[in-house]
């Protein structure tokens, strides 16, 4: 269950409108990096979180703490927008308030889509998606993920803060940028009590070690110009994980045959020359029509 009510966590009142800034804003909303991103990417690694106490218990307060981000975001932007387009509050209006407005760096779609309201869509007017979210299920691998998504989501407000001299809304970016600085801190440390509980450890399954190409587990291919990278700690010594250790391999060599695709199907028409013979039938259990039902009726 979840609990609306009308008061803001802080306060969005720009001293004046601007809705050049206010389609800037929309990257905070809708963006891949933006509110609406980490309030979902939370919602849902809370509701696949299979272990009740602490961590979903975190998960959940944060993930609707985001709900109300985007809520102070969205009345920014409303704010922002008043008065336009219909009272031209950029210079590049002439006699056509919203051609002046458009040509001034407004977002149409927030008047015309909107009625001078906020948008789910970033500051080209794209529409949020789903696929920006990160919930697998594994909890190391999703804090990661939320630190990056906290990560990037205080460097683009840092970013729009420089962008305006309004006091309103720069008050309200202080306080978004607190949070983030918060929430970047608490997956972090999440993740440190994640390997201290021994619920996870450094790689992500901790698993099928002994079924992977273990060689190929510690060895850093040198693939681009330049030998600098051998300076770093990465080089040489033990891994994060304690399992394995760093190595340097200069010069490498493919492991693999040609990169070629088989023969196409004839039907599919791609252009080919017969120089790798005649593409291979269905494959044995797959075949359909009057084969696959003798072949049914054989088995």
């Amino acid at each position: 269950m979840f609990r609306h009510t009308r008061h803001l966590q802080f306060e969005a009142k720009p001293e004046k409108p601007d809705p050049v800034y206010a389609r800037k804003l929309q990257e905070l909303i809708g963006g891949a990096f933006g509110e609406m991103t980490v309030t979902m990417q939370y919602l849902f690694q809370g509701w696949n979180c299979r272990m009740p106490g602490k961590y979903k218990d975190l998960i959940m307060d944060i993930a609707t703490e985001e709900i109300g981000h985007v809520e102070m975001l969205a009345t920014m932007v409303a704010r922002l927008l008043e008065g336009a387009p219909a009272t031209a509050v950029t210079k590049m209006a002439t006699a056509d308030p919203v051609v002046g407005a458009v040509l001034g760096g407004m977002d149409p779609q927030q008047a015309i889509v909107a009625g001078g309201g906020p948008l789910p869509a970033d500051a080209n007017g794209y529409p949020w998606n789903g696929r920006y979210i990160v919930a697998s299920g594994n909890l190391l691998a999703d804090f990661r993920a939320n630190v990056a998504a906290e990560a990037h989501g205080r460097l683009q407000t840092a970013r729009l803060y420089h962008m305006t001299d309004d006091p309103g809304v720069k008050d309200m970016l202080k306080f978004n940028l607190a949070r983030d600085t918060l929430h970047q801190n608490l997956w972090l440390k999440a993740i440190e009590e994640l390997q201290s509980d021994g619920l996870e450890d450094v790689v992500v399954p901790d698993d099928l070690f002994d079924e992977e190409h273990a060689e190929h587990a510690e060895t850093i291919w040198d693939l681009s110009d330049g030998i600098e990278a051998q300076a770093g700690g990465w080089a040489s010594g033990p891994q994060p994980d304690g399992r394995h250790q760093f190595s340097y391999l200069l010069n490498p060599e493919p492991l693999g045959g040609l990169a070629q695709a088989p023969p196409p199907d004839p039907k599919l028409y791609d252009t080919y020359d017969g120089s790798m013979g005649e593409p291979q039938g269905p494959a044995l259990g797959t075949e359909v029509g009057p084969m696959g039902k003798l072949k049914d009726k054989l088995t």
